[in-house]
């Protein structure tokens, strides 16, 4: 049965998304030049994302408490399980820019679509994609935009959250933006890692968590981040 749900979705897939592909470069043409932050564009993009993890009827998604996103600039914080998180979060309906890994930006269709939502590459290993990549995030708080980050880095397989990274915590710091945490619980089931197949079932949950304002943040990023960590551990239900 994997191996028949595997198949639907890439098909579903492959044919939808050279369509959709289509049908976001005439929106791209026709809005770009009026909307440097790509609002419009990566709103239409996000929404069409996230229904590839609605395509099969026994994948249940829930997006809980969005209205605990605050208006404006915030640096957005997700546990990261599998190859489906990206598409789960875009169910905020939120436009934002995503921190994501440089080879990434270099697939067809995806890494092009990537490009023109101007999400921000980090090539792991390179001081100076690191020192860009603030660079742009910072660019788009400033602009007034959100900017999510998975601070794991890469998968933990939903078993144990993985150590955080600080660069996160240390731009809501200096940005002095809010800093909201996202726990995302069930993508797993749906694909372990990267897969390759996707299981019949899957109930995952995208359930937005009170915002930690500036004022509240401790004394530095590392106590930050260690302050947060312990909150998604509990979420989880994991030790920290």
């Amino acid at each position: 049965m994997r191996y028949l749900v595997t198949a639907y979705y890439w098909v579903v897939f492959l044919t939808t998304s050279t369509v959709g592909f289509c049908l976001a470069s005439v929106l791209f043409l026709f809005t770009a030049p009026f909307d440097p932050a790509r609002r419009a564009f990566t709103r239409f993009v996000m929404t069409w994302s996230h229904c590839y993890v609605r395509i099969w009827p026994l994948w249940r998604v829930r997006v809980l408490h969005r209205e605990r996103i605050p208006a404006g600039p915030c640096v957005i914080v997700v546990n990261h399980q599998s190859a489906a998180d990206a598409l789960a979060v875009m169910g905020l309906q939120l436009t934002y820019k995503f921190v994501a890994k440089a080879s990434l930006f270099k697939l067809p269709i995806v890494g092009w679509l990537m490009r023109m939502m101007q999400f921000i590459p980090l090539e792991r290993g390179r001081p100076h994609s690191t020192s860009d990549m603030f660079d742009g995030c910072r660019k788009w708080l400033r602009a007034g935009l959100p900017v999510l980050i998975f601070p794991e880095g890469t998968y933990s397989g939903g078993k144990r959250l993985l150590p955080f990274k600080r660069g996160a915590f240390l731009l809501a710091m200096e940005e002095k933006v809010p800093l909201v945490p996202v726990v995302l619980t069930g993508t797993p089931e749906l694909i372990d890692g990267d897969g390759p197949l996707m299981s019949t079932r899957a109930n995952i949950a995208v359930d937005v968590q009170a915002p930690l304002w500036p004022e509240s943040f401790p004394a530095t990023d590392e106590a930050l981040a260690t302050q947060v960590r312990a909150q998604f551990a509990q979420a989880l239900g994991q030790s920290v």
